[in-house]
């Protein structure tokens, strides 16, 4: 498995800190000596690197880098950063054939657009960019802006918030592979706020009555069953606003279980 770091930040100062994350994130991970399938842990890994202060550069840098990594076909997890770096890694995903986008978020990214996206809203920019809705699953819900709703409903996305996922949570999940399993390519990108604080307090928006660590791996699990899941993205980890490494830890177990 090949891990790309990205620590990009575009949430006007609101995520900073979360640049921290690749690095603290891969080196937790040697903490883990297999996955729970038994796999041993073995990565390959690099860096895009990126400057913060030139975030159009830095999205441009970032998808010229994962178009070539896309063209060797090779898995890989991309550790960001806040959400902002999906938008140009999916940009040169896309490129692919019939491409599928699986996200769990608290939160649904699509409030007004800004000149470069942020993480508030490069959903939105990336679907208002020509990428088709209809091939957007969103995971986790919890709280979102009337504006979002609205851009939700107008453009049929997929989405199963908390209250559905809870109302049957493994009949969600079978719904939500039948759903991913029409795609040839799928992209899966996990905003770790998907997660209850309880769990993942490390984050700069925590929404109360989220997934569980247990029942987010569950999922994740179900997911890799998948033959077609080909890139995924870890993002919104950030270790200065974290407790005792908690979130850290988590993103690093996360990362093994992508393998």
């Amino acid at each position: 498995m090949l891990i790309i770091k990205v620590p990009l930040l575009n949430a006007l100062g609101k995520t900073k800190g979360c640049d921290k994350a690749p690095n603290l994130v891969f080196n937790t991970s040697k903490d883990f000596f297999s996955s729970e399938s038994g796999k041993p842990l073995s990565f390959e890994t690099a860096e895009i690197k990126v400057n913060n202060s030139n975030i159009k550069e830095s999205n441009e840098l970032i998808q010229k880098k994962a178009a070539e990594i896309f063209d060797k076909n090779q898995p890989v997890v991309f550790l960001g950063g806040d959400h902002s770096i999906t938008y140009p890694l999916m940009r040169a995903f896309s490129k692919k054939k019939n491409v599928g986008l699986v996200v769990f978020d608290a939160h649904a990214d699509c409030v007004d657009t800004m000149p470069e996206p942020t993480h508030e809203d490069w959903l939105r920019t990336l679907i208002e960019k020509g990428f088709n809705p209809s091939n957007i699953i969103l995971i986790g819900a919890r709280n979102i802006d009337p504006v979002e709703t609205e851009f939700l409903m107008k453009n049929h996305i997929n989405n199963f918030s908390m209250k559905e996922l809870f109302e049957n949570l493994p009949r969600s999940c079978d719904l939500i592979m039948e759903s991913a399993r029409k795609f040839d390519n799928v992209y899966v990108s996990i905003d770790i706020d998907a997660i209850d604080p309880a769990f993942a307090p490390g984050t700069g928006y925590p929404e109360p009555g989220g997934l569980s660590s247990r029942e987010f791996i569950y999922l994740l699990q179900r997911l890799k069953r998948l033959n077609n899941l080909k890139a995924f993205d870890i993002v919104e980890i950030n270790p200065d606003k974290d407790i005792s490494n908690m979130t850290v830890k988590l993103g690093a177990k996360i990362l093994g279980e992508l393998i």
